[in-house]
C-alpha cells in the first residue's frame, strides 16, 4: 500500500483542502454510507464497494418472500441513542416508528422479563417485594467476599448472587461466547442490568425506534447522491485502491493485511428459519438461558414492525459459534490473546498509509448503530481537518484499544 500512501501524502501537501478527491469506501454498511454521504456533500467523488450483494451490512433488512414480513437478515437491530444529532441525522433519511425492545427469557421452566427488574425478582423468588425490599434482598444474596471482580462470573456474583447468576447469566453467556464466564473479563458486564422497578424496556436511551420501511432503504437514501457510485459483489483489490486518493476500510482489520499476523477472534451466528401462522411466541425476542437448549434466542420478526399486519410469521433460532474463515463476523472476542494480536495489527496499520480504518470490523470493537454513525461523522471532521491542514489523516480516528 506504499504507493497509495505516497500518492495521498503528495495530494494532501498540494491541495491544502482545496479541490475534490477520489475516495474509496470499502463496505456499504452504516460506516461506509455515512462517510460516503458526508464526504460527497463536501465535494469529493466517492466509490463505495461491498463484497456482498446488498447494502446496509449486518443491519440489512428484506421482505420474506413467503410471508411478506420485514426480516432483519443478520439478527435484530433496534435503534436507540441519547445522541440527539445522530437521532436527527437518521430521521433525515427515514420515517421512524416508536419501538421499545421488551425481551423475555425462558429459564428453569418459566418465562421472565429482561433485563432483571422488580417483576423478574418477585416472580423468580415468589415474593411481592417493594423496590426497597428487593434491593435489600438482592444485596443480601450478593457475594461480598468479591471486592474487586476480575471475571464475568465474579462481577455477576458480586452484585446479584448465585441464584440469578445461574438462571439468567451463566448458561446464556456460555452459549454466546463458547467459554466459561470465568474466562471472560468483568468488563463485559459493565453495568449490571438490574432494575428495582417494573420497567422492562431493554434500553434506557432517550431516543428509540425503528425505520418504518427497514434499514436497507434508510442506507439506500444515505447513499443516494450524484457523487456516490456504489458497486456490489465487488471485492477490494490493491489496484482499486491505487486508483483512489484515500481508502476508508470498514472490513475486518486483519483482513486488510491478508491475516498475515493471524486471525482476530470473532463469534458468529447461524440461523434456522421457520414459518408459521398468527403469533408463535408473543414477543420479538425470547432468550434461552438453560445450557441444555442449544440456541441462544428465538426472534419473531413481525414483532419488530408492529405497525404492519401479516397472517404469516417468520422465526429465527440463533446459534452462536466460533467464526471460521468465510463466516460473517459478529462479535469481537477481545480476550487477552486477541487484544495482544490487535495491538500488533494496530502497529502494522499505523505504518501503512492511504487508509483509515473505521466501524465495527475496522476497529475490532462491538458498536451499536448510533455509535457507528457518530464515529463516522467524527471521522469526516477529522479527515477534513487533516486535508485542510495539508496533513495525512490518522489511520484510526478512534483508539481501537
Amino acid at each position: 500500500m506504499s504507493r497509495a500512501f505516497d500518492k495521498t501524502r503528495r495530494i494532501f501537501k498540494r491541495r491544502r483542502g482545496i479541490g475534490a478527491m477520489k475516495l474509496l469506501m470499502v463496505g456499504a454498511g452504516l460506516s461506509g454510507a455515512v462517510l460516503a454521504r458526508e464526504l460527497a456533500v463536501a465535494g469529493h467523488q466517492i466509490t463505495v464497494i461491498d463484497q456482498r450483494g446488498h447494502i446496509a451490512g449486518n443491519c440489512h433488512t428484506e421482505r420474506d418472500a413467503e410471508t411478506g414480513v420485514l426480516v432483519h437478515v443478520y439478527g435484530p437491530h433496534i435503534f436507540h441513542t441519547d445522541d440527539a444529532q445522530v437521532w436527527n441525522y437518521v430521521q433525515r433519511f427515514s420515517s421512524f416508528k416508536p419501538y421499545l425492545n421488551r425481551v423475555k427469557t425462558t429459564a428453569q421452566g418459566a418465562v421472565f422479563s429482561l433485563p432483571i427488574n422488580l417483576h423478574t425478582i418477585n416472580q423468580f423468588y415468589g415474593r411481592t417485594m417493594t423496590p426497597d425490599e428487593a434491593r435489600a434482598f438482592i444485596d443480601a444474596q450478593a457475594d461480598k467476599t468479591i471486592t474487586d471482580p476480575q471475571t464475568f462470573e465474579e462481577q455477576a456474583l458480586r452484585f446479584v448472587g448465585p441464584d440469578l447468576y445461574e438462571a439468567f447469566f451463566k448458561g446464556y453467556t456460555m452459549k454466546q461466547w463458547g467459554c466459561s464466564p470465568r474466562e471472560l473479563p468483568a468488563s463485559i458486564l459493565k453495568r449490571l442490568p438490574v432494575r428495582f422497578n417494573y420497567d422492562d424496556n431493554y434500553f434506557a436511551h432517550k431516543f428509540q425506534g425503528m425505520p418504518e420501511d427497514g434499514y436497507t432503504p434508510l442506507v439506500a437514501r444515505i447513499l443516494d447522491h450524484p457523487a456516490i457510485d456504489v458497486h456490489l459483489n465487488t471485492a477490494f483489490t490493491p489496484d482499486l485502491a491505487a486508483r483512489h486518493d484515500h481508502v476508508f476500510w470498514s472490513g475486518a482489520l486483519d483482513g486488510y493485511f491478508g491475516n498475515r499476523l493471524g486471525r482476530l477472534g470473532y463469534r458468529t451466528l447461524d440461523f434456522k428459519r421457520s414459518v408459521g401462522h398468527g403469533d408463535v411466541q408473543g414477543c420479538a425476542v425470547m432468550n434461552y438461558g438453560d445450557t441444555d437448549v442449544p440456541w441462544t434466542r428465538i426472534t419473531e420478526h413481525k414483532h419488530f414492525s408492529p405497525w404492519e399486519v401479516h397472517e404469516g410469521t417468520v422465526c429465527y433460532h440463533e446459534y452462536a459459534r466460533a467464526c471460521d474463515e468465510g463466516d460473517i463476523p459478529y462479535y469481537p472476542i477481545r480476550l487477552v490473546q486477541e487484544k495482544a494480536l490487535l495491538s500488533d495489527y494496530i502497529t502494522l496499520a499505523k505504518a501503512t498509509g492511504g487508509v483509515t480504518f473505521v466501524g465495527r470490523l475496522g476497529t475490532y470493537r462491538y458498536l451499536d448503530m448510533d455509535v457507528t454513525i457518530r464515529e463516522a461523522l467524527d471521522t469526516v471532521e477529522t479527515f477534513s481537518a487533516a486535508l485542510a491542514a495539508g496533513q495525512t489523516p490518522p489511520v484510526f480516528a478512534v483508539n481501537p484499544l
